[in-house]
């Protein structure tokens, strides 16, 4: 997977957006206010995408991939940033965009997730 496949990935969760709040890099991908998911390529030109993660998992997969890093620029706790180098399996990588988004979504104000169409 790469960066535009990643972000596509990301804007078909409900009610997520791409945002440039940084300026031209990250690629930020929000639901509500909140983000979800930054997508950047760093000097080396690597590609790394960051997301949002329960403390317990985000341990987890740092010892399972060597590519899951420690939120870049990021709470270290909350945050994974993924070096998208073909080592962590596709469909790992959309389920950690999923959880990503779920837990923001989780922690929207209700009119907010009122807004998105997450609650009736």
């Amino acid at each position: 997977m790469n960066i535009s496949g990643l972000a596509a990935y990301c804007l078909t969760q409900p009610g997520a957006r791409e945002d440039y709040p940084f300026g031209p890099e990250p690629l930020v991908m929000k639901v509500g206010p909140k983000m979800f998911a930054l997508l950047s390529v760093g000097e080396s030109g690597q590609p790394s995408i960051s997301l949002k993660c329960d403390p317990e998992l985000a341990y987890l997969l740092r010892q399972q991939y060597a590519a899951v890093k420690p939120g870049y620029h990021l709470n270290k706790q909350h945050w994974n940033t993924v070096v998208i180098d073909g080592t962590v399996p596709d469909e790992e990588l959309r389920g950690m965009i999923d959880d990503s988004y779920a837990l923001v979504a989780r922690s929207l104000t209700k009119a907010d997730k009122e807004k998105l169409g997450l609650i009736r």
